[in-house]
């Protein structure tokens, strides 16, 4: 092999053994921070908290809902908690990760570092964008596996009697349930990648954090505006409910479909937007 050959062949491997050790660097980085590790605990906590207190106000709650059924078949505390976790414990913890994601590098003023080497900007981003994806998915199994546990403990199991009143196994049932938690944790990207726009514009991540959560609350105050009844659809977490169907037989794609759609749409904008703010970012 001829040395240019062996340049040409070193060169893609060199890259791609960069762009590994940078995304387990970036992962490392967010799970390592110990406001990730308590966001973590308090999101695992909430499956505990629920269960302890239908335990303890007994079966005849008189609640609707997952949690009416979480006293007969403990299975239903791991949707329970999804649910109950989604409109605020979830979004809360994705703005404080995504919201740091960037600003946290400049306030540090390791930002400037990284981008000197401008072909390394977009593979910098990317990292941070996919260690925003890892933590959705590890937020939502965190209290997937934490209402699994306290739901067996508590609570007895079985067979699940699903919304549209069938009744399937225990098996098909945990299923469902994890079906529901990865949908919850695709549901949260349009979210994270707002944050990571945001936290391109500023090196406070305080502020980052204070204007993405601000944004959610604006689109979550619209949603519940029946005027704007018009614009809901193109809202952030119009269809975020959509995990519910997944506990119907056979389940319904439409309305999950379109929100996943959906997410896509608001992840593509906003992680462009924070690309073009990227790679145009003057650290002379």
């Amino acid at each position: 092999m001829s040395p240019s050959s062996a340049v040409a062949v070193a060169g893609p491997v060199s890259a791609g053994r960069h762009t590994l050790g940078l995304f387990r660097s970036e992962l490392r980085l967010v799970f390592g921070r110990a406001r990730t590790q308590v966001g973590l605990g308090v999101l695992a906590a909430v499956p505990l908290l629920i269960g302890i207190a239908i335990k303890l106000s007994g079966s005849e709650g008189g609640t609707e809902g997952f949690l009416g059924q979480v006293a007969g078949n403990g299975l239903f505390l791991i949707v329970a908690s999804l649910g109950l976790s989604l409109p605020f414990f979830l979004p809360t913890a994705v703005t404080v990760i995504s919201g740091e994601s960037l600003a946290g590098e400049s306030s540090l003023g390791t930002l400037r570092v990284m981008l000197t080497a401008p072909a390394g900007r977009s593979r910098l981003l990317a990292a941070k964008m996919v260690a925003l994806a890892v933590f959705c998915l590890a937020a939502t199994m965190t209290i997937w596996v934490s209402g699994l546990i306290v739901g067996f403990v508590l609570f007895p199991v079985g067979d699940v009697l699903l919304l549209s009143g069938t009744t399937v196994s225990l098996g098909d049932g945990l299923l469902r349930a994890l079906g529901i938690a990865v949908v919850i944790s695709l549901s949260l990207l349009g979210l994270a990648g707002i944050g990571l726009f945001v936290s391109s514009l500023t090196s406070t991540p305080l502020a980052a954090m204070a204007a993405t959560f601000g944004t959610f609350i604006v689109l979550g105050i619209m949603t519940a505006i029946p005027q704007i009844h018009v614009i809901h659809p193109w809202l952030l977490m119009y269809r975020w409910s959509s995990f519910a169907d997944l506990l119907r037989d056979p389940p319904y794609w439409h309305d999950i479909g379109l929100n996943l759609l959906l997410q896509a749409g608001y992840l593509a904008v906003f992680y462009t937007a924070a690309w073009a703010r990227i790679t145009s970012r003057d650290v002379t």
